[in-house]
């Protein structure tokens, strides 16, 4: 087992990662009854795309000898109703300037090519910003 989500009650959970015992709590958004206290669901999928991409590159980085802390993600999430889903998520990344144009490439297939972005339901449209800036 992976995990264990607890209802709270007041459209609640925390959600317990098992083998490291860490925790983290979701709330309904304000748009769907909710009080928008912390990550919905929904939220945490799509920001999951963007840590599953920055730990895939991370990794490849790693074995490139390129170092990638630091870097970022802006995620933004965006919904369909009937019925209610994700329709849409955009990640704005922003990685350090000095990587060479071999690696970029290499880096940007790693992400584009991680597990979440390969589970998510194919309708989602993935708008995925690369910029290598800071």
């Amino acid at each position: 087992m992976t995990s264990k989500v607890t209802y709270k009650g007041e459209l609640r959970t925390t959600c317990l990662h098992l083998r490291s015992n860490n925790e983290f709590v979701t709330d309904a958004p304000v748009d769907n009854n909710g009080l928008g206290q912390a990550f919905s669901p929904t939220d945490t999928v799509a920001t999951g795309l963007a840590s599953c991409m920055l730990t895939m590159m991370g990794i490849k980085a790693r074995d490139l000898e390129v170092d990638l802390a630091g870097s970022t993600a802006e995620v933004t999430k965006h919904m369909e109703a009937n019925p209610r889903r994700i329709s849409k998520i955009e990640v704005k990344m922003e990685f350090p300037a000095n990587v060479s144009e071999k690696h970029r490439k290499i880096l940007e297939n790693t992400a584009n090519t991680c597990p979440v972005h390969y589970s998510l339901h194919p309708d989602i449209e993935k708008i995925i910003e690369f910029n290598w800036v800071k």
